[in-house]
């Protein structure tokens, strides 16, 4: 089982609900295509939306067909391409640039995220080191604790 499917049980048994009440792959679907076509953040609101509207009697697929549909209709009746519209990934790079070649050479990938970060669904590397517990704060230069 991964990490999705483990929080939809857990998250479901917490609401009272069975996991088979969870049209997965249609709540991800929406939610993709409302993040890359209208903006990110109407994504988890579009994800609610259709729960409402499932809980309120309609049919899961038929919403999720509905949202999506707008979605995708979105930027083109704004008249704007769709987001990626004909663009495989990377397009707005030049063909002979690496991936990476707009940080500097002496910085490596991933630099600009904190250490301790989780990547998405993880945890940080050094958390089990610290016990589960948050790492003490070094102290300010020049001072001494």
């Amino acid at each position: 089982m991964n990490v999705l499917e483990e929080w939809i049980k857990a998250a479901s048994a917490e609401l009272g609900l069975g996991p088979d009440d969870v049209p997965r792959d249609s709540v991800l679907d929406v939610a993709r295509d409302v993040a890359h076509n209208v903006v990110r953040p109407g994504a988890p609101v579009s994800a609610y939306l259709m729960g409402l509207a499932v809980g309120r009697g309609a049919d899961a697929g038929d919403a999720a067909a509905r949202l999506s549909r707008l979605a995708l209709e979105w930027n083109v009746a704004a008249g704007d391409e769709p987001a990626g519209a004909d663009k495989p990934a990377g397009a707005d790079k030049p063909a002979d640039e690496p991936a990476g070649a707009d940080r500097p050479a002496d910085e490596p990938a991933g630099a600009d995220k904190p250490a301790d970060k989780p990547a998405r669904g993880g945890k940080p590397a050094d958390k089990a080191a610290r016990g589960g517990k948050p790492a003490d704060k070094p102290a300010p230069a020049g001072k001494t604790p």
